[in-house]
């Protein structure tokens, strides 16, 4: 591992940086939006614009990496994100937000695109499972940091604007110093989403849900903290709590997901999810039950992510992994557009707790549509090649094609021994 680290140890760093910088401008644009007076739902659609952004920036990287280059990209992308990130406090105004987070979110796809391409040329079949376990890992530590920074200084201020800005400044330091070569660009040509839909009906319809439930963690957890009336020390705490539990139940999961129907997973999962949301609508005023309500939601929504990829996976040929993995997160992406604007919505109409009553609807609807299909065909045992890979929603299209790179080699390994 020490190894691994040694060799990627640059871009690694400069990730966590950039999710330190990412996870504290979602968070802290809800504390501040509030604070400016902002409507519940003016500041559903800036929340909602990051995720346009990163949408259409998810397609568009993979020509800029190949028209300049992977180092180039790095550097405009960076610059555009620190000016945004510095100019949020200066423009109080809840539809130029919405420009920049479109702007943000433009940049961050296109960041990640890079980088996941990047790490997947650079590692080895010896060395990508622990490649993608530490970039995982990095990015993971960098959002639960952020939320830990916001306590440093007064969100009405410029301060922990100006945090963000200079970590995401610094993060791309590392990269373009970096000694280690530029790799090559190429991508899989997507399946259509009409295929993918003929092929995996639930992993399609989960993807959709999923997303708006992602959507409303990573954009309007923070709005619903500052509407229910908690300090900036406790809605960094409840924000924290989705991703550290989410990290400690994606491998157990992934365990359980190799050994089972995957639909009676992504069935239970779900309900857990939903539970858990029922747990914040009733008992949020209690700030404990609130953040087991999070750890809930977070430990079992976060992992559906990953467990979707795997079960649409059961269905296809080695060939054609990688290209559907891009139109999976195509359609998670529009899920995480529409997310912010329901929550929004439905915050609007009743209060803080439409916040986890649009959760569990959700929710509940997966499983109910997950029972539905194990009447309409039989399982399939997964193989080798078919396993579960880990990976988190906020990555771009790259990092589930390089976790099936991870899959197809490890398949072969076993074959020629």
């Amino acid at each position: 591992m020490f190894r691994v680290f040694s060799g990627l140890w640059a871009l690694l760093l400069g990730m966590m940086l950039l999710q330190v910088g990412n996870g504290m401008q979602g968070t802290l644009l809800g504390i501040r939006g509030v604070l400016e007076g902002f409507s519940t739902g003016q500041l559903s659609i800036v929340m909602s614009a990051y995720f346009v952004g990163f949408l259409f920036g998810s397609r568009m990287a993979p020509e800029m990496i190949r028209r300049v280059g992977h180092v180039r990209v790095f550097a405009a992308l960076g610059s555009m994100i620190s000016a945004v990130l510095i100019l949020y406090p200066t423009i109080a105004d809840p539809w130029a937000w919405s420009v920049g987070r479109v702007v943000i979110g433009f940049c961050f796809s296109g960041v990640y695109v890079t980088a996941e391409s990047w790490l997947n040329n650079s590692a080895t079949n010896a060395t990508r499972g622990k490649a993608l376990s530490l970039y995982m890992i990095v990015q993971m530590v960098g959002i639960v940091m952020a939320q830990g920074l916001l306590v440093l200084a007064d969100p009405a201020g410029y301060v922990l604007f100006v945090i963000p800005c200079v970590l995401v400044s610094l993060s791309f330091a590392p990269i373009l110093l970096s000694v280690s070569p530029t790799p090559s660009f190429a991508t899989t040509k997507p399946l259509s989403l009409l295929q993918i839909l003929k092929i995996s009906p639930l992993g399609c319809v989960g993807m959709l849900l999923t997303g708006g439930v992602f959507a409303a963690q990573f954009g309007m957890a923070a709005i619903y903290g500052s509407e229910a009336g908690l300090s900036v020390g406790q809605i960094s705490t409840f924000v924290a709590s989705f991703y550290v539990a989410a990290v400690v139940a994606q491998y157990p999961l992934g365990w359980l997901s190799d050994r089972m129907d995957r639909r009676v997973l992504i069935a239970i999962v779900s309900m857990v999810t939903g539970i858990g949301a029922v747990i914040g609508m009733v008992l949020g005023d209690n700030f404990w039950f609130l953040l087991l309500a999070a750890w809930l939601v977070g430990g079992s929504s976060n992992p559906l992510y990953s467990l979707l990829i795997a079960y649409t996976n059961d269905f296809l040929d080695r060939d054609d992994m990688a290209a559907a993995a891009g139109g999976m997160v195509f359609i998670n992406g529009f899920g995480a557009i529409a997310g912010p604007l329901m929550v929004g919505w439905m915050m609007g109409v009743m209060g803080p707790g439409g916040y986890f009553l649009y959760i569990a609807i959700l929710m509940f609807a997966l499983v109910g549509y997950a029972v539905y299909r194990m009447t309409q065909r039989p399982t399939r045992v997964a193989s080798p090649i078919d396993g579960l890979q880990v990976v988190m929603p906020y990555s771009s299209q790259m990092a589930p094609e390089f976790a099936q790179d991870l899959a197809t080699d490890a398949a072969q390994d076993g074959k020629s021994t």
